[in-house]
């Protein structure tokens, strides 16, 4: 698999490129826009080049990088590929005619994989004359930063297809883990709850946006709170997958989109790109300071931190991925301090129940119903999941 294709040359598809000819293989970069392209380049360059300035590569690594990454208007530039990771637009439609074309293209043993988030790749492949040989690979922005790869098989995949992209990305220096293909995978699937609440709970006037933001760094250890990271990923984005991973649910009331973002989001207040999303971002704005009350701040940080372990067994009830790999992707994917399944096990399992019970009995909403796994557990006696 010395040649690899990446389609789409936005953040996403330059730095899978990135992280594909700095592990030593030849990168094929394809967009239809010459302009966009072109961009990517002459970004991808300047990037590499402030590394060298501050010392972080050496002026020949950058060279030998830039080297080893081709930038294409041509799909028929991908015939000699041996693995295609496309990271375009997330629209079925859309990738499905990608697919349908590049099987015209690349040779019968070319792997055909997908960057998407929350579409099934089962869906993506359906289309295709050898959907055994399509995969999800599903790397996290930055991608040359961010370790986590969510390996996703679909239902035809090929049963070896998913321990051979496993030794591939790992030895691109990247975490890989491997997650069935249902909504969300595992990141986007489990960690809802980190937003979803978080706003349940300013929508109750409980606190404001940076008491929130504060309580769960300052008592649960993260590095940003739910407002601020949504700010940073983009509301736009946060509130596209939240609504992707709602529907592909059936419109399951634990995945519920909330009205507070829907708004935010039609007032294109999309975050710090935008200048503004649940914070100001203009230049003399002044960010409010949280109410540092300690009861008040662990009360927040356990009620959105039980919602995610919670979401977490329930993942491992379902198979979604082994324990191991749940706690791997939520500490490498999305910065937690610690794997959800053993943040419950210092907990205590049964008080994880309690409070979800007590939840559920207080709102009477499905939102709250507490993982059949928690309820398993506790019924036998079991009451670590590393034991």
């Amino acid at each position: 698999m010395e040649i690899v294709g990446v389609i789409g040359s936005g953040t996403m598809g330059s730095g899978i490129a990135q992280v594909v000819a700095t592990a030593g293989h030849q990168a094929i970069v394809y967009d239809n826009n010459l302009s966009v392209l072109e961009k990517a380049k002459s970004n991808l360059k300047a990037l590499l080049d402030k590394l060298v300035e501050k010392g972080k590569i050496k002026p020949e690594y950058s060279e030998n990088i830039l080297r080893k990454i081709v930038f294409s208007s041509q799909l028929s530039d991908f015939n000699p590929c041996g693995l295609i990771i496309e990271a375009i637009v997330e629209n079925l439609d859309v990738k499905q005619k990608l697919f349908s074309e590049l099987e015209k293209i690349v040779s019968g043993n070319c792997i055909l994989a997908s960057n998407t988030s929350s579409l099934s790749i089962s869906s993506i492949a359906s289309v295709c004359m050898k959907p055994e040989r399509v995969i999800g690979i599903h790397f996290f922005n930055p991608a040359p930063l961010m370790p986590l790869v969510e390996i996703v098989p679909g239902i035809s995949s090929d049963k070896n297809l998913p321990s051979e992209i496993k030794l591939l990305t790992g030895g691109w220096g990247k975490i890989p883990v491997i997650a069935r293909d249902t909504p969300g995978f595992i990141v986007n699937r489990v960690a809802r709850p980190f937003y979803g609440e978080a706003i349940r709970i300013y929508e109750e006037a409980f606190a404001d946006f940076s008491t929130i933001d504060w309580a769960m760094k300052e008592f649960g250890g993260f590095k940003m709170g739910p407002f601020e990271l949504m700010d940073l990923i983009g509301n736009d984005v946060n509130y596209a997958t939240t609504e992707t991973v709602w529907k592909q649910f059936f419109n399951d009331p634990r995945y519920k989109p909330s009205l507070t973002q829907k708004l935010l989001f039609e007032a294109k207040h999309f975050g710090k790109k935008s200048g503004r999303g649940y914070y100001n971002y203009a230049l003399n704005a002044v960010m409010p300071e949280p109410k540092k009350d300690k009861e008040l701040g662990e009360t927040i940080c356990w009620r959105i931190l039980v919602m995610l372990i919670n979401e977490a067994a329930d993942a491992l009830y379902y198979g979604v991925a082994s324990k191991e790999d749940i706690d791997l992707a939520m500490m490498k994917g999305v910065n937690y301090p610690k794997g959800l399944l053993q943040w419950a096990d210092e907990k205590g399992v049964e008080h994880c129940l309690q409070t979800m019970e007590r939840l559920y009995s207080q709102y009477c909403e499905d939102r709250y119903r507490p993982s059949v796994l928690l309820k398993k557990m506790v019924k036998e006696g079991k009451k670590k999941f590393y034991e």
